[in-house]
């Protein structure tokens, strides 16, 4: 007549019962790590701002530089001067993005920069001197100003603008709380004799995947 080893039954079961505890708690685990993931892109989209050109029919925009220099920016369009050595700036913007857009920094480069180019590195860009913030599905602008003559790029972008040629300026901006920091690269090309229009052709996205 065999013994049942009662000791041995029970550690057997105790210990299929902390696998079976085990396993529950990895998958209760992974749900909720899954849950808080989607949640989170959820509200980085809810915060994500997409700057584009301004529509054709979006108002004028006025401002002035800190020179007393004002400029006008119509819809669609961009302002590329060049007035006592200063090459002034400025594209007219549409935020289709659901978060504000905070503007930090700019690029430069004269001519078209094809969309097969990569954005500018880091040392090519230059910050702001005021706060520009877009609101969520509504208009702005950027300004921007070429002062310095001793500037490789002030030379290069006020021979473009009198010789009225296509102008590359990428933006750096991010959402309201500084996160998801985003390039976007403008086009200004002239048309008619004293008038720029914008246009974009890439996005990157700095800080995770992008669209491309």
């Amino acid at each position: 007549m065999s013994v049942t080893d009662w000791a041995t039954i029970s550690s057997l079961a105790t210990g299929a019962g902390t696998l079976v505890l085990a396993v529950a708690t990895f998958a209760s685990v992974r749900s909720a790590n899954r849950s808080a993931r989607v949640a989170e892109l959820a509200l980085e989209e809810q915060r994500r701002p997409v700057l584009v050109p301004s529509r054709m029919n979006d108002p004028d925009q006025k401002i002035m530089f800190v020179d007393g220099h004002w400029i006008h920016v119509s819809g669609s369009g961009a302002v590329a001067e060049h007035v006592d050595n200063v090459v002034y700036l400025a594209i007219g913007l549409r935020n289709v993005g659901a978060g504000i857009g905070v503007l930090q920094s700019w690029a430069i480069h004269p001519g078209r920069e094809s969309t097969r180019t990569d954005h500018a590195v880091d040392g090519e860009f230059r910050a702001l001197s005021r706060d520009l913030y877009i609101p969520a599905g509504d208009i702005g602008l950027w300004q921007g100003a070429l002062r310095d003559p001793s500037d490789r790029m002030h030379g290069e972008i006020a021979a473009a603008v009198r010789r009225r040629e296509p102008i590359t300026i990428e933006l750096l901006y991010t959402d309201q709380v500084g996160g998801q920091r985003t390039i976007s690269r403008f086009v200004l090309t002239p048309v008619a004799e004293d008038r720029w229009l914008t246009s974009v052709n890439r996005h990157w996205y700095l800080d995770g995947s992008g669209p491309r």
